[in-house]
């Protein structure tokens, strides 16, 4: 039975080093990642920027600049929008 993105591994298989289970982890894994809502990416990248020492201020304006750089860019939010998502 064919998968959903079969072409895609068959592609990274082609043209990688990959072998088609090695090539099936990542594509499930670049799904993963596009696919975590907007509040799970806001906060996780919050925690891992705060870890890192940087203030709110520069966190919530990288977070947005992220936001907007992703495939599907979600509407855009402003900080204050993004602080409610870390803080509630």
């Amino acid at each position: 039975m064919r998968g959903p993105h079969d072409d895609l591994i068959t592609h990274l298989v082609r043209s990688t080093p990959l072998s088609a289970n090695e090539a099936a982890r990542v594509v499930a894994e670049v799904l993963g990642y596009f696919g975590e809502p907007v509040e799970d990416f806001v906060r996780r990248r919050h925690a891992e920027l705060q870890s890192r020492g940087l203030t709110n201020n520069r966190i919530f304006e990288q977070v947005g600049a992220e936001l907007a750089a992703r495939r599907v860019a979600p509407p855009s939010l402003s900080a204050r929008q993004l602080r409610r998502i870390v803080y509630g």
